[in-house]
């Protein structure tokens, strides 16, 4: 089976080649850079990860902003995982372009990594593409990912070590995070294993913590101490616009914790270790294994 894996830099689409049988399965990472051109997973993780050959995975030149380069990439694939990318202007109109291309290709299935509540907010775009790929008649799984713990490994790692604190305004609301690698495993089994056709994943992590309680667990492991500032909405955008992060992206990060002071963030699902035959990761030893990024 050729499977195409999309976002292959990203933090779920780097780990995936890891959890597939390389001998009964061909992994292609599709990558903007040229395939000989290696990866650089400084801020995915803190081991030892530096290209897809680590992998024994192929590449493949994909760029979601070329659509000249979809049909290439997709030739001979069986099954595709898509993710929506960040940073690509008219991102919409993009996916849809990709899913018509895979259907065309004869892809047999999507594996779309969305997120938690999708299918009750209308309001977020990944519902659109779930939607759209549903009315193509395509086989389909929808991984609907909680919050990843990654994000404190890279959006936050700069605050967590140089600051010592946590400054999302999430009040006192809590998060049922996941750890991408978890979501990589689970993916995984969806592209390669029977069953999984049709269906959608509620992705999430054994506990709903709030941001005390985090800091709580990075104070501890990091043996120094680690605050959460608990910022006011609006001193939490104008940091961010002054450290010169893009409007659209800082509107979006508000919006998702947001989501979490009000509690809608921290619903916990049994999906993930039906899956996985285990319990997810804890923050904790998430936190333990990427020790060294925050020192």
């Amino acid at each position: 089976m050729r499977i195409i894996v999309t976002g292959a830099t990203g933090r779920v689409g780097a780990e995936i080649a890891q959890f597939v049988d390389q001998k009964a399965h061909q992994v292609v990472l599709a990558m903007r850079r040229r395939p000989d051109d290696s990866i650089d997973f400084d801020t995915l993780r803190s081991k030892d990860l530096q290209q897809p050959e680590k992998f024994g995975a192929d590449t493949v030149l994909f760029d979601f902003a070329q659509a000249a380069t979809y049909e290439p990439a997709l030739k001979g694939a069986d099954s595709l995982f898509l993710m929506r990318p960040p940073g690509v202007s008219d991102v919409d109109k993009r996916l849809k372009q990709i899913v018509e291309v895979a259907i065309a290709a004869n892809v047999r299935q999507i594996v779309f990594l969305s997120v938690t509540g999708a299918e009750k907010n209308l309001l977020l775009p990944h519902r659109g593409t779930e939607d759209y790929i549903k009315s193509k008649g395509i086989a389909y799984t929808f991984l609907r990912a909680s919050f990843f713990m990654q994000n404190l490994s890279s959006v936050h790692r700069a605050e967590i070590k140089a600051d010592r604190e946590i400054f999302v305004p999430a009040g006192n609301g809590k998060t049922s995070f996941v750890d991408t690698r978890d979501v990589a495993a689970v993916a995984a089994k969806a592209l390669t294993e029977p069953g999984h056709e049709r269906r959608a994943y509620a992705l999430t992590g054994q506990a709903a913590l709030t941001y005390y309680q985090v800091a709580d667990i990075f104070s501890e492991v990091l043996n120094h101490p680690v605050t959460y500032a608990n910022p006011s909405l609006l001193r939490f955008v104008a940091k961010r616009l002054k450290e010169g992060n893009p409007l659209a992206l800082t509107l979006v990060m508000s919006g998702l914790y947001t989501t979490a002071k009000l509690g809608l963030a921290g619903e916990l699902s049994n999906d993930l270790t039906d899956i996985l035959g285990r319990s997810p990761i804890p923050l904790r030893r998430f936190v333990e294994d990427y020790r060294s990024c925050w020192l």
